[in-house]
C-alpha cells in the first residue's frame, strides 16, 4: 500500500512540471505569443511581427482570425496627408505674401483707442471708489435703516 501511495504522491508532484513543458518547444518560440483575454475570447499577440489575432473557442476547439491592422490604416493616412500637404504647398504663392497677417486684425490706431478708453474707465472707477470711501458704510445694516419711515 506504501509503495502505491508513493508512487501516487511522486506522480501528482510531477505532473505539474510535466505538463508546463510543450511537447513541441519550437510552438512556443520563447514565448513569442502573448494571450490577453477579452469579452468574447482572447487576443493573440505575435510578439515578433506585432500581428494581433482575435481567438474564441467554437465547438471547443480554438478558432483565429486575424484583426484588422489599424497600423496600415493609420500608415496609409499619414501617406494621405503627406501627399496633400506637398500638393497644398505647390499651390500656395512663394513669399512673404504667405506669412502676412490676416487683414481683420485691428490697427495701432484701434488699439490705442481703445486702451485709452480701458485706461479712463478705470481712473473714474477708482475715483468713485474712493470718493464713496470717505463717506459712511452705506452697506452695514442698522436699525433706523431698516424701519419704514
Amino acid at each position: 500500500m506504501r509503495p502505491i501511495l508513493l508512487a501516487l504522491i511522486l506522480a501528482s508532484l510531477a505532473g505539474p512540471a510535466l505538463a508546463e513543458q510543450p511537447a513541441d518547444p519550437s510552438a512556443t518560440e520563447n514565448g513569442r505569443y502573448s494571450m490577453t483575454p477579452v469579452q468574447d475570447g482572447f487576443l493573440r499577440l505575435d510578439t515578433r511581427t506585432g500581428a494581433v489575432a482575435m481567438c474564441r473557442l467554437v465547438n471547443g476547439a480554438p478558432e483565429c482570425r486575424l484583426a484588422a491592422d489599424e497600423r496600415a490604416a493609420l500608415d496609409n493616412e499619414i501617406g494621405r496627408l503627406q501627399a496633400e500637404n506637398r500638393e497644398l504647398r505647390l499651390k500656395a504663392p512663394p513669399g512673404p505674401s504667405a506669412a502676412a497677417p490676416p487683414s481683420n486684425l485691428p490697427s495701432d490706431q484701434d488699439m490705442d483707442r481703445a486702451l485709452s478708453f480701458a485706461e479712463r474707465f478705470v481712473r473714474r472707477m477708482m475715483r468713485i471708489m474712493r470718493e464713496e470711501g470717505a463717506g459712511p458704510d452705506k452697506t452695514a445694516f442698522s436699525p433706523r435703516s431698516a424701519a419704514p419711515h
